[in-house]
């Protein structure tokens, strides 16, 4: 009895230990595809449900698993609350095709600020697919098994020094850039993601109507260089632009609605007054951008590098808050949750 008891049990291991095998891995996608869209909350004018239909088709094809908004969500004057009928009319009703359905990482434009900055902020606690955290955050999504890509998203308004004194253009009391600019040193420092993006609403370089912002040229293209950020994206400028400068890639989406002109120098790998939205896929080696029109026409391509690590000089701390935006830096952001 003794021996067939100890038999079965073999036979039952035997069994499980098969069954445990014939159990497929849960593997990551080698590719990590999303797309970015900016500037475009106009209350579903032709033009921006054009570009909203051409991001569906795109997001539909290649499986997109999120979308970057640069800012400038709701013109002329931002949302007054999270009941605010622009919330329907400039978003929901827009964006509704299932491949859109995916969370938003979004960033505050300076028309956001001439609204509720705090009400796109509780709206992230309402909707299935709104994130904004905070006026700044951070988050990362794998790539492949062994990689990831890290987003820092930006507040860029508070670096705007006219803000600061034309109260009519942007509410921006009260928020320290200086404290943003350490906290963004702190986590490109602390980064351990092979790719990173940054994202803020007002381009650094840029050879659309409002050209260079010497603020950040100041304030943030340092880090950009120092702790080897793959690409800057912006919107603001209603226009599609890649630039580089030194080794950054600087990218605007802000043809979500408008068209505006463009001027191209020196700096310029692509510039077209053209709406329209950007389409990435990330691999562990490469980032491939496209740049796609409104009616769904690849307009520029580039294949990026991915940049080599290099020594980190010590990051400069300082106080990771500010009076309403630097809550975005504390806690841990995994599986492309940001940090609250």
């Amino acid at each position: 009895m003794k021996t067939r008891r100890t038999l079965a049990f073999l036979l039952l291991s035997a069994a499980l230990a098969a069954a445990l095998k014939a159990v497929p891995e849960v593997s990551v996608p080698e590719t990590l595809p999303f797309v970015a869209v900016g500037d475009w909350g106009r209350d579903g004018t032709r033009e921006q449900r054009q570009v909203a239909g051409a991001m569906a088709t795109w997001a539909s094809a290649h499986a997109a698993r999120f979308v970057i908004s640069t800012g400038d969500n709701f013109y002329n004057y931002g949302v007054r609350s999270v009941s605010d009928p622009k919330w329907r009319s400039s978003f929901e009703d827009v964006y509704a095709q299932p491949a859109l359905g995916v969370p938003w990482y979004v960033a505050l434009g300076n028309h956001d600020y001439r609204g509720s900055v705090q009400a796109q902020i509780d709206y992230t606690a309402t909707s299935a697919r709104w994130r904004l955290p905070a006026r700044f955050y951070t988050l990362t999504h794998p790539v492949g098994a062994n990689s990831s890509l890290q987003l820092f998203v930006l507040d860029t308004s508070p670096f705007i020094a006219k803000y600061h004194y034309i109260i009519s253009l942007t509410k921006v009391w009260g928020q320290d850039p200086e404290a943003q600019r350490n906290w963004l040193e702190k986590e490109l420092a602390a980064s351990t993601a092979a790719w990173k993006i940054v994202v803020g609403h007002h381009p650094i370089y840029g050879v659309g109507a409002h050209g260079d912002f010497t603020e950040l040229i100041h304030d943030v293209a340092p880090l950009l260089e120092r702790y080897q950020v793959a690409v800057y994206l912006a919107g603001h400028d209603h226009s599609l632009q890649h630039l580089k400068v030194g080794s950054v890639h600087y990218l605007t989406s802000g043809g979500g609605s408008e068209a505006v002109r463009v001027r191209p120098d020196g700096r310029t790998l692509f510039a077209a007054a053209a709406t329209g939205f950007l389409a990435f896929r990330v691999t562990p080696e490469t980032l491939t951008v496209d740049v796609i029109g409104a009616d769904g026409r690849t307009l520029h391509n580039a294949v990026i590098p991915r940049p080599e690590p290099a020594v980190r000089s010590a990051a400069r701390t300082g106080d990771p808050g500010d009076p309403g935006g630097g809550e975005g830096s504390s806690g841990g952001a995994r599986g492309g949750e940001p940090r609250r």
